[in-house]
């Protein structure tokens, strides 16, 4: 009778650990993944962005084309959060040799913690608002691996987003 209650709480235990694993994948595979960034919109939003600012010194002029775009980028790697007072300090321009509008998102860990309004060629931005539904940040560095500059693209006449943008990895440093 003992082999016969060995091979029953055996059987049992099986039966138990195969449901449980069944149920982990289950739970897996029904649960929504967090959102791994922000899409761009299909169309530049119609504000400029309220922190560009000219590009001293910028004197290129975007070339002729009849199809297509033709983009020039002003950045530094460098970006710094402060929490404190909710600003992003971070140089990224759209030189005048560029003929299409741009809006900046700054990625970490596949999350958008800010998006800019358009910045038109001939301007930069070297402060942003930190977006306050965006993920909460600890202190500390954020290295390129993780983080990025995701550049999109706009036709300055219709709006229309291009269909290429730019990720371009980017080292952030946050503090309280």
């Amino acid at each position: 009778m003992s082999k016969k209650l060995a091979v029953i709480l055996i059987s049992l235990c099986a039966v138990i650990t195969l449901a449980s694993v069944v149920t982990v994948v289950v739970v897996l595979m029904g649960r929504e993944e967090a959102p791994s960034s922000a899409v761009p919109p299909d169309y530049a939003p119609k504000d400029e962005e309220p922190n560009a600012e000219p590009i001293p010194d910028d004197t290129g002029e975007a070339p002729e084309t009849s199809d297509g775009g033709s983009v020039s980028l002003l950045y530094s790697p460098d970006v710094t959060v402060d929490l404190s007072e909710g600003k992003v300090t971070l140089l990224f321009g759209n030189p005048r040799k560029s003929n299409q509008d741009m809006v900046l998102q700054v990625v970490i860990r596949d999350r958008v913690i800010l998006q800019s309004g358009r910045i038109t060629p001939g301007n930069r931005v070297t402060v942003l608002e930190l977006s306050p539904d965006g993920p909460r940040l600890g202190a500390g560095k954020y290295l390129s691996e993780n983080c990025k500059f995701v550049v999109s693209y706009y036709d300055p006449v219709s709006g229309e987003r291009a269909m290429l943008n730019t990720e371009i990895p980017v080292t952030v440093t946050v503090s309280e």
